[in-house]
């Protein structure tokens, strides 16, 4: 079975270009784990990124290791050496660093796998001097890292370009000083305000199952972790290894900028990421001429690449030098004639726009900023250039959706699809529109953290109610996600601690959360079904990214009283209090 994990990774390696080879010999070894499919890892331009920046440090080798595609059949018997790296075919055991790349919490589980299937105790207390350090990183840890605070020795919350290399260097420093694990990271505390040490921290609880406090357990040890933030967007982030193996395909990734300031009331990204940044459009010419050397396709990636100022002289620089490119994410409302002339030339074939709301109320509630009649000019622009499908994207079990608004998707998505129809032109061909329709998970750190999720009976009832009503709309396909899987997403994005003792029996169990559920406990409708009271305690207050609690509840009761609120006006307003966060 190690054969078979060794003949695959030579056949992607032998697919790639820029991958990094090092010698071991007296440097720091780190493994980049990301914990999914190849694929996926891959098509991560955080994960790429970082991986660059640690292998320029001549100090450190980083080789790259991914979850399985095919688990029952691609891992090692028992006594086996668990997952190896793809670069030296080395185990995990043999690393001193192991860094997760965490993204979702739905691979949670499949942290817990990989560290078992090393033979590494997945359990932090239960490790020894002799076993690798585990070290967490990425949007994930960024926003609730503690039902995987058991099982972590620590975290380095924020955006790692600004911190990376020099943690890099100190841990190094540290951990061959003669210190315990714990030492280690009790002496680099000081130095990293974004370095989170769960097992310095003891969480209490009320006499109602709610969270008191996490409270440090030494002094020294700060109260509140401080994420880290790039000056301006960080380093130029284009991707540095291509292969065809990615859900991208074979395109050099460019990021045109983080964070965004449409202040979407359910978004974490929109919030953790502030202020939102854009390159200068001189710096993104040279990034995409980077980009071109190294393959004449480029992904571009934002959270509203049509938001991005310069984009259609930068989109047409790309299609003049004959290459071509893909989007992540437009808006209707900033979706220009020009920038839609150019996806056609760059052979684009599908567009994606997200609604997320079927009705204007409810639009205000998430403070979409998107009227219906901007979403249907966007669709007359689209469908005029070219026969583009559409991909379009909602959400339901959204705080104060009712049956009307449910159906106000079925009925929206038929007057798009009307409006393709008329602004075709006669033109014989007409895009399909494939929906995409997800269950709202509250996340932290946004105005929506204190609702709870709907019930998966709920929201297996709005899937059938809009199954139904879309049933004879030609030219439509919809797909829906499993309500239970958002659940147990909800469970891991929400909860404390008390959550990871279910995560570790869901492990146990083989996977099962049903079973996990059968014998924990804690309740888990506890995190996923229970209103918070905004005066509560979260379970990630310790961290700071800048945003005022204060400024996330008074959006909570304008989403409320279906009110919206105003976009970032970045260093222009005080409002959330980012922009009188230092640096």
């Amino acid at each position: 079975m190690e054969g078979g994990q060794a003949a695959l990774h030579r056949k992607r390696l032998a697919l790639e270009t820029g991958a990094v080879r090092k010698d071991w010999g007296g440097r720091l070894s780190v493994a980049l784990v990301y914990p999914n499919r190849y694929a996926l890892g891959m098509s991560s331009l955080g994960f790429q990124v970082v991986y660059d920046i640690l292998n320029r440090d001549d100090r450190v080798v980083a080789e790259r290791v991914f979850y399985p595609d095919k688990p029952e059949t691609s891992l090692p018997p028992e006594g086996g050496k668990g997952l190896l790296s793809m670069e030296s075919l080395s185990p995990l055991s043999r690393f001193d660093l192991i860094a997760f790349s965490l993204s979702f919490e739905n691979d949670d589980l499949h942290v817990l796998r990989v560290l078992d299937w090393a033979r590494i105790p997945v359990l932090q207390e239960e490790r020894g001097d002799a076993h690798p350090f585990v070290l967490g990183g990425g949007i994930r840890a960024m926003l609730n890292p503690e039902p995987l605070a058991p099982f972590f020795d620590a975290f380095l919350l924020g955006e790692a370009e600004s911190v990376l290399r020099r943690f890099a260097s100190r841990f190094r420093e540290t951990t061959t000083a003669g210190r315990t694990r714990r030492e280690a990271a009790r002496a680099l505390v000081p130095e990293f305000p974004s370095l989170y040490v769960p097992s310095l921290y003891r969480p209490r609880y009320r006499a109602d199952g709610t969270l008191q406090v996490l409270e440090p357990l030494e002094d020294g040890v700060p109260e509140r972790i401080q994420p880290a933030r790039a000056a301006g967007t960080g380093a130029p982030a284009v991707s540095t290894i291509s292969t065809p193996e990615t859900e991208f395909g074979e395109k050099t990734l460019v990021e045109l900028g983080r964070g965004c300031g449409r202040a979407c009331r359910f978004c974490a990204a929109g919030h953790v990421y502030r202020p939102p940044r854009f390159r200068p459009e001189s710096e993104l010419s040279v990034c995409v001429d980077r980009a071109l050397s190294i393959t004449p396709r480029v992904g571009l990636l934002s959270p509203a690449v049509s938001d991005t100022p310069g984009i259609e002289a930068l989109t047409a620089r790309i299609v003049e030098r004959g290459g071509s490119f893909s989007v992540s994410s437009l808006r209707a409302d900033s979706l220009s004639p020009k920038l839609l002339e150019h996806l056609a030339r760059a052979g684009q074939r599908s567009i994606a726009v997200a609604p997320e709301a079927g009705t204007e109320r409810l639009r205000r509630v998430i403070n979409k900023h998107l009227t219906e009649e901007e979403i249907l000019e966007a669709v007359r622009r689209i469908a005029s250039v070219q026969a583009f499908s559409l991909r379009l994207y909602f959400m339901i079990g959204l705080p104060t959706e009712t049956g009307e608004d449910v159906a106000g998707i079925a009925e929206l998505v038929k007057r798009i699809r009307h409006r393709m129809v008329r602004a075709s032109g006669g033109r014989g061909t007409i895009g399909r529109i494939r929906l995409s329709v997800n269950c709202f998970v509250p996340k932290p750190f946004t105005p929506f953290q204190w609702f709870p999720m709907a019930s998966v009976k709920d929201l297996k009832e709005r899937q059938k109610q809009l199954r139904q009503a879309l049933a004879k709309t030609g030219g439509v396909t919809v797909s829906f996600d499993v309500p239970r899987w958002a659940y147990v997403q909800a469970l891991l994005s929400m909860g404390d601690r008390r959550a990871g003792r279910i995560l570790l029996a869901a492990h146990r169990f083989g996977g099962s959360w049903k079973q996990a559920f059968r014998h924990s406990e804690t309740n888990p409708d506890f995190f996923v079904h229970r209103p918070r009271g905004l005066d509560e305690t979260l379970p990630w207050d310790h961290i700071d990214h800048g945003v005022r609690k204060e400024h996330l509840a008074r959006e909570y009761g304008l989403a409320l009283a279906e009110r919206e609120s105003p976009e970032c006006r970045v260093g222009r307003c005080d409002r959330c209090g980012i922009c009188s966060t230092p640096l």
